[in-house]
C-alpha cells in the first residue's frame, strides 16, 4: 500500500529533525526531498542515499511551495503526502489515509491527527483567509470535515494536485496552506482522518535563530497581504501593517532578542507590500 503514495518533504537546513522523519516513513514508500539552498548539502545526500529518497537541490531557496511542486512533479504515485520535516508518521498512519479515501470517495484531502511532542493534539478550526468558517465544539473523536488544512502533513490525490495548478507560487512561505486548501476544496471536502496520526515539533524544521525568525517573519507579513489581497479582503496591505506595528510595540520585542527580530521582520515584510504587492520574489 506504501507504493501508492510519494512523500513530499522540503528542506532548509533541517538535518537536526529530518533523520527521525525519514525513520518513521515505511521502507518501500517513494520519498522526494528538496533542498533550498541548505548549507550541509553533502550530509543530506548521504542521508538520502541512506534511506533510498531522490533528493533535487535548489541553488537559491525557492520558497516552500515551489518546492512542493517541484518535488510532486517527480512523483509517479497516485497519492502524494506533503510532509514537514520536523514531523514523524505514527505506525499505521498511511493505511488509515488509505481507508480514509475508502471512507470518503469525494473529499480532496485530508489532515492527519496532529500530536506535539508531548503528546497533545493541535487542530486547526479556521483561517486568516475565512475567518467566518471555523470548526467549532470539542475536538473530533472520528473524521470529521475540515474548513481548511494545516500545511504539515497533506495527503491528496496527485492527479488532483496538478489540477489546480498546486502551491501559489507567488507565496514564498505561510499561508499557502490557505490557499491550497480553498482550492482544493472546489473539488470535495478537506477532511480530518481521525485514524491517520503524525507529530509534529512544530517550528524546528529550520534552526530556531534570531536571523531565521526574522526571515520567515518578513515573509509572513509578504504572504498574508498577498493571500487576503487574493480573495477580497478590504485594504490587506494596511491590515498587516497595522498588524505588524503592534507587534513591534509589543512588549515581548523588549524582553526576546529572537522575538525582537521576528517582530521586526514581520514589519518590514508588510512594508514591502507597499512595493510589489507581496508576490515571491527574491
Amino acid at each position: 500500500m506504501s507504493s501508492r503514495v510519494t512523500i513530499v518533504t522540503v528542506c532548509y537546513n533541517s538535518l537536526a529533525v529530518i533523520p527521525d522523519m525519514l525513520k518513521s516513513i515505511p521502507i518501500g514508500t517513494p520519498v522526494i526531498m528538496v533542498d533550498n539552498a541548505s548549507s550541509d548539502p553533502g550530509a543530506l545526500k548521504s542521508l538520502a542515499d541512506e534511506h533510498g529518497a531522490l533528493l533535487l537541490r535548489n541553488e537559491e531557496n525557492r520558497g516552500f511551495g515551489s518546492a512542493c511542486n517541484q518535488g510532486a512533479a517527480k512523483a509517479e504515485t497516485e497519492f502524494l503526502l506533503f510532509l514537514n520535516p520536523d514531523a514523524e508518521l505514527q505506525p499505521g498512519a498511511l493505511d488509515a489515509f488509505f481507508e480514509g479515501v475508502k471512507t470518503h470517495p469525494n473529499a480532496s484531502a485530508f489532515n492527519p491527527m496532529i500530536l506535539d511532542g508531548n503528546g497533545q493534539q493541535s487542530l486547526r478550526r479556521g483561517s486568516k483567509i475565512r475567518p467566518k468558517e471555523r470548526l467549532k465544539g470539542p475536538i473530533p473523536t472520528g473524521d470529521a470535515e475540515l474548513p481548511v488544512l494545516v500545511g504539515s502533513a497533506i495527503f491528496c490525490r496527485r492527479a488532483l494536485f496538478a489540477e489546480i495548478g498546486g502551491f501559489d507560487t507567488n507565496i514564498f512561505l505561510y499561508h499557502e496552506d490557505d490557499d491550497i486548501s480553498l482550492r482544493l476544496r472546489e473539488h470535495g471536502p478537506l477532511m480530518y482522518c481521525h485514524a491517520a496520526r503524525v507529530v509534529h515539533l512544530s517550528g524546528h524544521g529550520s534552526p530556531r535563530l534570531p536571523e531565521v525568525a526574522a526571515f520567515k517573519a518578513y515573509y509572513s507579513a509578504r504572504s498574508r497581504a498577498y493571500v487576503q489581497g487574493k480573495y477580497g479582503h478590504p485594504r490587506p496591505k494596511l491590515s498587516t501593517l497595522g498588524a505588524a506595528f503592534l507587534r513591534v510595540i509589543g512588549p515581548d520585542t523588549l524582553l526576546s532578542k529572537r522575538r525582537r527580530a521576528k517582530n521586526i521582520g514581520y514589519f518590514k515584510g508588510a512594508l514591502s507590500t507597499f512595493k510589489d504587492g507581496g508576490k515571491h520574489s527574491t
